[in-house]
């Protein structure tokens, strides 16, 4: 059996320490670590060479890393972005994420944290960028993280609402178990996977709750999915 190759990470980053160790420590992990110490280059690199995620920096020389992101999104690379970044606002956050970054992360931080999210950002592959998710009347905005079904406002738990995006990022998909405990837990709960029985449970009661169309399903023996209104 042929073995798989290491996933290619770039880090742009311009703290010499903080590029060594995470270099370092990701290199331990597993994956392949590419690095670049100023926006410009890191553009380059991130726009002419294959890389499954981009771990990039905010403040950056050169070029920062809002531009460095802005810019990939504008000429149609994909690749998977963390930013990383000691500007925590939330206006920051949004900004980062309006520019097409998939997650944010304020330093400083622990390199567990990191290293779940770029898991996690690996595992879900191509998304659709979009800040609002829309199914029928069901209406997701990533931004402001609101849900609305017939115009009326939702109030979801965080784990709810992470639940609820993963779902309605694949619609009309059955989704077992396991696949969703690994993207919602960013982890493997060997054993207890009826904890997603219980969420899904809380999340049915909110989302269909004295609506006709019932849009989260059971897949009897398989998971769960969300239906669309026109599919069969």
């Amino acid at each position: 059996m042929a073995e798989t190759s290491p996933a290619r990470l770039l880090l742009i980053e311009d703290e010499p320490g903080l590029v060594m160790t995470l270099s370092d420590r990701l290199s331990a992990e597993g994956y392949e670590v590419q690095a670049a110490t100023d926006g410009e280059t890191g553009l380059t690199r991130a726009a002419t060479e294959p890389f499954e995620i981009i771990v990039l920096d905010g403040m950056l020389p050169r070029r920062d890393g809002f531009d460095v992101c802005r810019t990939l999104r504008q000429r149609g690379i994909p690749t998977p972005i963390l930013m990383l970044t000691a500007r925590g606002q939330v206006v920051d956050r949004v900004v980062g994420l309006k520019l097409g970054a998939d997650d944010y992360l304020t330093k400083p931080f622990a390199f567990a944290e990191l290293l779940v999210r770029v898991k996690a950002l690996l595992r879900r592959g191509p998304v659709n960028r979009s800040s609002t998710l829309r199914i029928g009347d069901l209406e997701l905005d990533r931004l402001t993280q609101q849900v609305k079904r017939h115009g009326k406002r939702i109030e979801l738990t965080a784990k709810e609402y992470s639940l609820l995006e993963y779902l309605m990022q694949n619609p009309d998909r059955v989704l077992s178990r396991n696949m969703i405990i690994e993207h919602v837990w960013d982890q493997s709960f060997d054993g207890i996977t009826n904890i997603v029985d219980v969420y899904v449970r809380h999340l049915r009661s909110k989302i269909d709750e004295g609506t006709d169309h019932k849009m989260i399903r059971t897949v009897r023996g398989t998971g769960y999915m969300i239906r669309s209104e026109n599919a069969a």
